[in-house]
């Protein structure tokens, strides 16, 4: 069984994960659970998340760690910032999106990697981020076992993290992708119905 941990901090964005949380869960051999600092957590939209693992109770062992963005990354936790250095320095793959990547940054933890973001100009007085140059201004980015995601790239995220993970063939992916992005009647005009 492999474990996908998505990490939500209060006022967390909940249109974020939902793509990739949901296309996870579909598959038997994934179990998607969630942690925080807190065991209760609100997200942008109001929905109340009961947290399935505080830090200190994670698995050693996880396959992906999805950072969902919101409005409480200017946060500064030590122990959370030690995960995410021992993630991305090991062989679990790292997702951030959003203001999860404004952390990344803030915390010099994309120095390493090509990446993106909401915008580089956001991230002028980070003292600990010096890898503009590997800025790209894209939707979504994947450099290693990271990916990045600005806010308003949730599907182009979800792609880049199946992919990295090998969720699926590269077939199947485009076609979940497809219908995320342009709906059932149209995946149908280009692939069939998917119910038949």
């Amino acid at each position: 069984m492999k474990t996908a941990i998505f990490f939500l901090l209060d006022d967390y964005a909940d249109w974020e994960g939902a793509y990739l949380s949901s296309t996870l869960n579909k598959k038997e051999d994934w179990i998607v659970k969630t942690a925080s600092i807190q065991r209760e957590v609100t997200s942008i939209g109001g929905f109340t998340t009961k947290i399935d693992f505080l830090m200190d109770e994670l698995p050693k062992q996880i396959d992906l760690f999805i950072m969902v963005g919101g409005n409480s990354w200017g946060i500064e936790n030590k122990a959370l910032f030690t995960l995410v250095k021992n993630y991305l320095e090991g062989e679990v793959t790292v997702g951030a999106i959003c203001g999860a990547v404004d952390y990344l940054a803030r915390n010099g933890l994309l120095n390493d990697h090509k990446h993106t973001g909401n915008s580089l100009y956001l991230w002028e007085s980070f003292e600990n981020y010096t890898n503009g140059a590997n800025f790209m201004e894209q939707q979504a980015v994947r450099d290693q076992q990271l990916v990045t995601a600005n806010g308003t790239a949730p599907n182009e995220f979800t792609k880049l993290i199946l992919e990295a993970i090998e969720f699926d063939s590269t077939e199947a992916i485009e076609k979940t992708m497809y219908m995320n992005q342009y709906g059932f009647y149209n995946y149908c005009e280009k692939y069939g119905n998917p119910f038949f």
